[in-house]
């Protein structure tokens, strides 16, 4: 039941969320910025960010694979990489928490955007949707996306659909110029009567909503 219509190929997203200590977050961060280069000469990475509001002490990263074969070989390929594993694992995991990852696909109606320029924000929506699948809510999730697109007030980046972790989960990734220009934006959206119909209507399929304001890092590809 969690799956459903999504890109026409095997492409999909690892998203993964890790909780650091948080007296050790300001050198996890550090950290990433200085060695990720050798994690990202295996496989292209979407984004790397820090929780800024709405979680504390939490790392958003996004990976891209052709295929999970692709993944299995990216997996090899860095358990045996000596300077990813001497210079950044064997350091940072005393620093981590937590770990938790998904696997999600785009849906088809959205393609994986940019920002309009870099130095913005970025806002992670989770969504946790009545079983069923997109065959019982995708429409209506669809319209209530479209509704908030149609106002102009933030840029969509991404709508993802779980695959394996919480099922029924669709994660949307937006980007504003700011905090302040996504609470203007979110304010004009309240009070258009075409949002808050769209709305009114996808909410009977949602079980709870979480939203995360998120800013990105020095090396994530989306800035």
């Amino acid at each position: 039941l969690a799956t459903g219509p999504r890109q026409n190929n095997g492409i999909f997203y690892e998203i993964r969320t890790y909780d650091i200590k948080p007296a050790k977050m300001k050198e996890f961060l550090e950290m990433v910025n200085k060695y990720l280069h050798f994690r990202t000469a295996h496989s292209e990475l979407v984004g790397f960010w820090y929780s800024e509001l709405g979680a504390m002490n939490k790392v958003f990263h996004i990976w891209k694979y052709d295929n999970f074969a692709h993944r299995t070989a990216v997996r090899h390929a860095i358990a045996n990489d000596k300077d990813w594993q001497g210079k950044f694992i064997s350091v940072a995991l005393p620093l981590v928490e937590k770990q938790h990852n998904e696997v999600a696909y785009l849906v088809p109606w959205c393609q994986l955007g940019k920002p309009s320029k870099e130095g913005g924000v970025y806002e992670w929506v989770t969504f946790h949707m009545k079983p069923g699948g997109p065959a019982l809510w995708g429409e209506a999730f669809r319209a209530a996306i479209s509704a908030h697109i149609n106002t102009g007030y933030t840029k969509l980046i991404g709508v993802f659909h779980t695959e394996y972790g919480l099922l029924n989960t669709v994660h949307v990734l937006w980007w504003n110029e700011s905090p302040d220009h996504r609470a203007a934006g979110r304010h004009s959206a309240h009070e258009d009567a075409r949002v808050v119909a769209a709305v009114r209507d996808s909410v009977r399929f949602l079980e709870s909503q979480e939203n995360v304001l998120l800013i990105p890092l020095q090396c994530s590809p989306l800035k």
